[in-house]
């Protein structure tokens, strides 16, 4: 019996003192980002809220998208050249929501987005910020101050927006 109680005890201690990151520090990098692209670590909206705070100061670009959206698809390609053009002025976020993990990491990939998305299983970060629907893209000056486009945005207006939001 003395044994398994020394035994029990080491195990509790070991785990008590596990040197290895959470599986939520691997999902995360700088200001909580996703660590990858591909990461896609579940959000909710308060910690969504907390991301975008934290950001504050920088032009943000949220994409909230699925990748069985037709219209989502359709932007995608746009989304990945002016994330690549403005790369290192601007934060992407892509909010992938009531998805398949696979399935929106293979979307990721198949259109090379360089940038991270969290993955909202119910919606709740959409339908949190107000809207019906997908794709919504938002785009946060570095006071905060956002304009919204429902739909999939054109590439052309997403860059004049970026371009603005980075002027002023």
């Amino acid at each position: 019996m003395l044994f398994v109680g020394a035994a029990l005890a080491v195990a509790t201690l070991a785990a008590c003192t596990d040197a290895s990151p959470s599986p939520r520090a691997r999902a995360t990098g700088p200001a909580g980002l996703p660590a990858s692209p591909t990461a896609l670590p579940p959000f909710t909206p308060a910690q969504f809220e907390q991301l975008l705070a934290s950001l504050r100061g920088k032009p943000v670009v949220v994409n909230i998208w699925a990748s069985w959206c037709g219209p989502c698809t359709a932007e995608a390609p746009g989304l990945a050249r002016e994330a690549r053009r403005f790369q290192g002025k601007v934060q992407f976020i892509g909010v992938d929501i009531i998805d398949h993990i696979p399935a929106a990491r293979a979307f990721i990939r198949k259109y090379g987005w360089p940038y991270p998305s969290v993955f909202d299983p119910t919606g709740a970060i959409r339908d949190d910020l107000g809207f019906v629907g997908q794709p919504i893209t938002i785009v946060y000056d570095a006071s905060g101050k956002s304009t919204t486009w429902s739909g999939p945005i054109p590439e052309e207006k997403l860059r004049a927006e970026l371009e603005d939001a980075l002027s002023g």
